[in-house]
């Protein structure tokens, strides 16, 4: 009988993971349990995708807020540090800038604005537009922030970052001094010594600073890329990916080569209890914005930590509306779907500027899978945070 369904995600429920858990035998273990459970099949190709934040917390990749504040102050001196494009989020930034204020006598923190690298709005493009700033050019100090445009609370968490952030700065004892501008080299004017807290746009920063003459330019994945008195880190990302997990700790990103023997164990095991080859990958955040809180959700570095060869590239699809509209526009009901169906198995194996090809999704494979992943784990009680994913890679003809 033909197959009458595509692809399907499911999540899949696991006990709370602890730190030292043996994670790839509890997640080959429930998933097989829900295939039972649930009656159906593992088959080759199928993807086994696991959130980050289990993976990290196995590990047991966790830092204080005292060993943030000693790398700070190792690396950038310790008196007064320009901290600059931070996002605007109590869960992502506020634990690590309360460690970044212990290790620095003053904080410069320079606000990027309308909003920062996701979409977190300070004001919006109208309030600009009203008070006549042209943020490409104009640098606001709070006085005349607070001016033009008063007290802006998040729409979705009722925060005043502006406030918040200052708050809690001095709260550690450091001296605060905020400033909204959006040229990385406006900082210099400040301090010599500066943090960038950007995440996608990081290594441009760095380099602007350099060449505008900075003395010492750390970015988040700089800071604990080492243990400090024996905490985690991140060799690759340092404090990029970190969450709060507690008010003196964050749990870091997973470690990138801990992964990867992960994932080849998890794909290792599948293989030897059901003969089915699946891929598997470790994901964080989807790369995916939301149109009307204006939030791109990808505040993670990279959206697949590591995954296993068959999911390296990109989709090599034809548009089936395109074939149907165009190639075969006087064919319908059999004829067409035949016709169809020859295109789909004659296809090259690069259709790159193919005209057939054109309105495909042009990203990679990980980053659409694990976009997929985190809409169906998400990031609540749902408590399924192991996805299983079938038949993405199926097509008209499977």
């Amino acid at each position: 009988m033909e197959r009458r369904v595509g692809t399907v995600s499911r999540g899949i429920r696991c006990p709370i993971i602890r730190e030292g858990d043996d994670l790839a035998d509890i997640i080959v273990e429930n998933v097989l349990e829900a295939a039972k459970s649930e009656g159906f099949d593992i088959r080759d190709r199928d993807v086994v995708a696991v959130t980050e934040s289990i993976v990290a917390r196995a590990q047991g990749n966790y830092a204080s807020v005292d060993a943030i504040a000693q790398d700070v102050k190792n690396k950038l001196g310790g008196e007064t540090v320009g901290v600059i494009f931070p996002i605007l989020s109590r869960n992502r930034f506020s634990i690590c800038l309360k460690g970044i204020a212990r290790g620095a006598k003053k904080v410069v923190l320079m606000l990027s604005y309308p909003s920062d690298e996701v979409g977190n709005e300070l004001v919006s493009l109208d309030q600009l537009d009203e008070a006549g700033v042209n943020p490409y050019s104009d640098v606001l100090d709070v006085k005349r922030y607070r001016e033009l445009f008063g007290e802006n609370r998040h729409p979705f968490t009722g925060v005043d970052y502006v406030q918040y952030y200052s708050d809690l700065i001095e709260s550690e004892g450091a001296e605060v001094e905020v400033i909204f501008a959006n040229h990385p080299k406006e900082i210099l004017n400040y301090t010599k010594k500066v943090l960038n807290c950007d995440i996608h746009s990081r290594e441009r920063t760095k380099r602007l600073l350099k060449k505008n003459g900075a003395e010492v330019v750390c970015g988040m994945d700089d800071i604990l890329t080492a243990p400090v008195d024996g905490s985690g880190c991140n060799e690759d990302y340092g404090l990029l990916g970190s969450n709060k997990s507690t008010e003196e700790a964050v749990k870091l990103f997973p470690r990138t080569a801990k992964c990867m023997e992960l994932v080849l164990n998890i794909q290792k095991q599948f293989l030897d209890k059901t003969g089915k080859h699946v891929e598997v990958m470790v994901y964080g955040d989807g790369a995916f914005k939301d149109p009307v809180g204006k939030i791109w959700e990808l505040a993670d570095p990279c959206v697949s930590v590591a995954n296993t060869e068959g999911l390296i590239g990109t989709p090599n699809e034809v548009k089936l509306k395109y074939l149907a509209d165009n190639d075969f526009k006087e064919l319908s009901g059999q004829a067409l779907k035949d016709a169809v169906s020859a295109r789909i198995k004659e296809k090259k194996e690069d259709l790159v500027g193919d005209m057939a090809a054109q309105g495909t999704t042009p990203r990679r494979l990980t980053d659409l899978i694990g976009s997929l992943c985190d809409l169906t784990s998400g990031s609540g009680d749902k408590g399924t945070p192991v996805i299983l994913v079938q038949g993405y890679f199926d097509n008209y003809t499977s």
